[in-house]
């Protein structure tokens, strides 16, 4: 299949072959290391801040290609690309690799035995000249998705850093991270917080903060109303600034949505301007931080709070330089919006066999 048979319809995002497969993962494996790369030459994360983003990329990395490989030969299943301002995989496929492999063991059992499998292939391709079954195929890349893909490693819908060291120059002792997935958004947003503990150890508390981040703050929400959430919840830990990162939409010609970027590159490689793998990523990076502390209760029983300041956001598009002409062409309204002009990254080449 030649990659410009690739086509899906406006009113769905499907995967449904192996070239949309393969397709669809080399683009996102390709825009993550790049955006790793810019968000820490552009300073738009310090050091500490960008090793875990890349952990959480990676994370989204490995659960989207045991997709590739859960569904590679599937024919009665595909898997889906959210359509709204998105581009990432549907929330539930997440979901659905989780609850797989919550029940590895059973399924594996109900598998041909790989001993069996390679016979079998080996008699069809060699003595019979023949193409193997997609059947069997399936029965192949099922036995490689369950005994590879590890649970562990899987984006879930709520993913927790550790509580570190704040890095020097930060006016605070700890911070901590956390990533989590807006199942109404499909997109994936990356925190984190910067913190005093009052106590002798914040090891005694670890497990208390990670509940409330979990509870508090485990979905897209005003940052402010989130500071406020963890602070009233946590006595002796006091936030001093919450910074997250929204990753998206990424467009590319598996969004269908109405956003002006994302219909701007659809338009473009529908006319051959532009190469079908052609992509743009917006980025919005939010920070609150406390700007003094008041006390709140009764005499027996008062709390000290933080005074949050006003809410900081920074708009960012990242794309390769034909995207950034383009975009500046076609909508320079939306590239004069922006907080810092357009960052340029490197495009992406596929090459797929017909």
């Amino acid at each position: 299949m030649s990659i410009n048979q690739i086509v899906t319809p406006l009113d769905s995002a499907i995967l449904d072959s192996k070239a949309h497969y393969t397709f669809y993962h080399k683009m996102v494996d390709f825009v993550f290391k790049e955006l790793v790369v810019a968000v820490q030459r552009e300073y738009i994360c310090n050091n500490a801040e960008v090793a875990m983003f890349k952990q959480y990329c990676d994370l989204l990395l490995y659960s989207i290609e045991a997709m590739r490989i859960k569904y590679m030969y599937d024919d009665e299943d595909n898997m889906k690309v959210d359509l709204t301002e998105s581009g990432f995989p549907n929330y539930l496929e997440f979901r659905y690799l989780f609850n797989d492999l919550e029940l590895r063991d059973d399924y594996l059992s109900k598998l041909t035995p790989i001993s069996t499998l390679k016979e079998e292939f080996l008699d069809t391709l060699m003595r019979k000249k023949q193409h193997v079954k997609k059947s069997r195929l399936f029965q192949a890349a099922s036995i490689v998705y369950y005994t590879s893909v590890n649970k562990k490693y899987i984006f879930n819908r709520f993913v927790q850093g550790k509580i570190v060291n704040a890095p020097e120059g930060i006016d605070a002792n700890y911070m901590t991270s956390w990533s989590f997935y807006d199942v109404v958004l499909n997109r994936p947003f990356i925190c984190f917080m910067y913190f005093n503990y009052s106590g002798s150890n914040v090891q005694d508390v670890k497990q208390d903060i990670y509940d409330v981040l979990k509870h508090a703050a485990d979905r897209k929400m005003a940052l402010d109303t989130m500071a406020y959430g963890i602070d009233k919840k946590l006595a002796k830990v006091s936030p001093k600034l919450i910074k997250r990162i929204d990753l998206g939409p990424l467009h590319n010609m598996f969004t269908k949505d109405e956003n002006t970027i994302t219909h701007t590159i659809l338009e473009a490689i529908s006319k051959k301007t532009i190469p079908l793998e052609s992509y743009a990523v917006s980025l919005k990076v939010t920070e609150v931080a406390s700007k003094s502390e008041f006390k709140e209760g009764s005499f027996f029983n008062k709390q000290i709070l933080q005074r949050w300041g006003d809410v900081f956001q920074q708009k960012y598009v990242l794309a390769p330089h034909r995207v950034i002409q383009l975009l500046y062409n076609k909508t320079p309204e939306v590239m004069n919006g922006l907080d810092k002009p357009p960052i340029e990254i490197a495009g992406v080449e596929i090459e797929l066999d017909k």
